[in-house]
C-alpha cells in the first residue's frame, strides 16, 4: 500500500512487472500482453485488459462452448453464496469479487491448467476449539517465547477466514499451531472427529525431495492407487508426459508449489490452513487456485498478501496484532484504513519523541527565511554561506540517524541469513532424526530468537526513518 501511494506520486513513466493484479489495477493505464512471441497494446488496467481480452476471445465460437461451461459452474457457486451470505461488507465484498470472476472467466480459456478440490469425506463441526491457548516456541533450556496469547477460537465447517497481520505479528505462528507442527505452548486444542487438515507453507516446498519425481511423491501418498490415475490427476496440474517422472530438483519455486498444492488436494482436506500459498505463482495459476479455492466445499484459512485473493475466496477477516487474535469486523478498503490511521498514529507519536530535534532544525530553517526577507540588501554570497550553513546543521542532526540505520540493515542482513540457513535445516526431515535433537532444539529455539530481533529491528529501522523525514 506504501509503494502503491508513493508510485501514484511519481511523475515519471514506470514499466512494472507483477503478479498482483490490484497492484496493477492501481497503477497502470496500459497493459502490454506478451503471448506467441508477440506484444499486444491494451488500453486500461489489469482488469480492463481481462475484459477486452474475454470479449475478443468469446467472438470465437470454439472459445465461447468452453466459455460457457466455465462460467456456468462458477454461476452455480455464485447463486449457493448469495443464498447464506449475510449482509456483512467482507461477504458483499466477496460477492462482487466472484461475480468479476465470472465477468472474466473467459479471458484465462488459455491458462496452462485448471483444477479442482475434491469433495471432503467429512465435515466436523465444530473442525477445532482453541481455548486460552498461547502460541509460540519453547527453547531448549525450557523458557518461552510466547507470539500470539490467549487466543479463543471456534472453526466451524465451512467458515472462510482471512488473517490480516503486519509481517512478524505472530500470523504464521498461528497456522503453525492450528495445523499441528507447533504445539501450543498452553492452553487447550481440540480437534473435531474426522478432521483432515490439509497444510501449505513456504518452507514445505524445502521438505520435497528434489531426487524424486511428481509421480514418487504422489505414489508415496497414495501406494494402492493405478499409476495411470496418478498420471491422469498430476496432468491435472500441468505435470503431464515426463514431467510426472522428472526428478523436481531443477522445477521452478512455481512449479514445486503447484505440486505441494497438489499432493495437498489429493488427500481431500476438509479443513485448508494455507500461508502465503501465491508467493510463486504466475497471474495464471493464481487465477487457477483462485477458483479452486472460491469453490472448495470445506473450511478454509489464508494468509495472502494477494488482495485479489482474500476477497475472492475468503467471508470474514480476523486481525493478529499486539500479540493478540481478533475479529475484524470489515472488509479490506476497511483495513486499508485501519492500517493508515495506525501509521498516522505511530507518526504523531514520533513527532512528539522528536519535537526537540525537529525544533532545532526548524529554528536553523526559520532564521534562513528571516535573513532573506527582511534584509533584501543581503548580497548573494551572505546567502548561499547562510544556505550552507543551514544544510550543514541538517546534515549533522541527520548523520547519527543515517549512520544507525545503515548498522540496522547491516545486521538484518546478516540475521536473514542465518535465518535462511536454519529454516533449511529445520524444514529438512533429517534434522528430526533421534541424534540430531539437541540440535534441533536449539535451531527451532534460535529461530525464534531471530524472528524476534529481526522484528524489533524493523521497528527501529521504521521510526529512524521516521525521525529522519521530521528532520527533512
Amino acid at each position: 500500500m506504501w509503494l502503491e501511494d508513493w508510485l501514484h506520486r511519481y511523475p515519471g513513466t514506470l514499466i512494472v512487472i507483477s503478479h498482483d493484479r490490484e497492484f496493477l489495477d492501481s497503477i497502470c493505464n496500459v497493459t502490454l500482453h506478451l503471448e506467441q512471441q508477440q506484444i499486444k497494446r491494451y488500453g486500461g488496467n489489469y482488469s480492463q485488459f481481462e475484459v477486452q481480452r474475454a470479449q475478443q476471445l468469446a467472438l470465437q465460437q470454439s472459445a465461447y462452448e468452453k466459455q460457457q461451461r466455465t462460467v456456468a459452474h462458477l454461476q452455480s457457486y455464485i447463486n449457493r453464496f448469495k443464498a447464506q451470505a449475510t449482509k456483512a461488507r467482507q461477504a458483499q465484498s466477496r460477492v462482487k469479487a466472484l461475480e468479476k470472476m465470472e465477468l472474466i472467466a473467459p479471458a484465462h480459456i488459455a491458462s496452462p491448467f485448471t483444477f479442482e478440490f475434491r469433495t471432503p469425506d467429512s465435515a466436523p463441526n465444530p473442525m477445532m476449539v482453541m481455548e486460552d491457548v498461547r502460541c509460540g516456541y519453547r527453547a531448549e533450556d525450557g523458557s518461552e517465547i510466547p507470539i500470539v496469547e490467549r487466543v479463543m477460537l471456534s472453526i466451524q465447517n465451512g467458515q472462510r477466514i482471512g488473517l490480516l497481520g503486519a509481517n512478524g505479528q505472530g500470523k504464521s505462528t498461528l497456522i503453525k499451531t492450528l495445523a499441528g507442527t507447533l504445539e501450543a505452548l498452553s492452553g487447550h486444542v481440540r480437534e473435531g472427529k474426522g478432521l483432515r487438515i490439509g497444510y501449505f507453507a513456504q518452507h514445505q516446498l524445502e521438505t520435497l525431495r528434489p531426487d524424486d519425481t511428481p509421480l514418487q511423491h504422489l505414489a508415496r501418498l497414495a501406494p494402492d492407487t493405478r499409476e495411470q490415475e496418478l498420471r491422469d490427476f498430476l496432468g491435472s496440474f500441468n505435470f503431464s508426459g515426463d514431467m510426472a517422472t522428472a526428478k523436481i530438483a531443477p522445477f521452478s519455486g512455481g512449479e514445486k508449489a503447484r505440486l505441494a498444492l497438489a499432493l495437498i488436494i489429493w488427500q481431500k482436506p476438509n479443513l485448508l490452513l494455507l500461508d502465503e500459498p501465491t508467493n510463486h505463482l504466475d497471474l495464471e495459476t493464481r487465477h487457477a487456485l483462485t477458483m479452486a479455492l472460491a469453490q472448495f466445499e470445506g473450511t478454509l484459512i489464508l494468509v495472502s498478501h494477494d488482495r485479489h485473493l482474500l476477497r475472492a475466496t475468503t467471508d470474514q477477516f480476523m486481525l493478529v496484532a499486539k500479540h493478540r487474535l481478533q475479529e475484524f469486523d470489515g472488509d479490506l478498503d476497511d483495513y486499508r484504513d485501519w492500517l493508515l490511521q495506525h501509521a498516522a498514529e505511530q507518526r504523531a507519536a514520533l513527532k512528539a519523541n522528536a519535537a526537540g530535534n525537529g525544533g532545532n532544525a526548524g529554528a536553523a530553517g526559520n532564521g534562513v527565511g528571516a535573513a532573506n526577507g527582511v534584509d533584501s540588501g543581503v548580497n548573494r554570497k551572505e546567502q548561499r554561506r547562510l544556505e550552507a550553513e543551514t544544510r550543514q546543521k541538517l546534515a549533522h542532526l541527520k548523520k547519527p540517524l543515517q549512520s544507525r540505520i545503515a548498522k540496522i540493515e547491516k545486521e538484518m542482513d546478516a540475521l536473514n541469513a542465518e535465518k535462511a540457513t536454519l529454516d533449511a535445516f529445520v524444514a529438512d526431515p533429517a534434522s528430526y532424526e533421534p541424534e540430531r535433537k539437541n540440535k534441533l532444539t536449539e535451531a527451532i529455539r534460535r529461530e525464534a530468537d531471530v524472528n524476534a530481533r529481526l522484528e524489533s529491528l524493523e521497528a527501529d529501522w521504521l521510526e529512524t526513518h521516521e525521525e529522519l523525514e521530521q528532520i527533512g
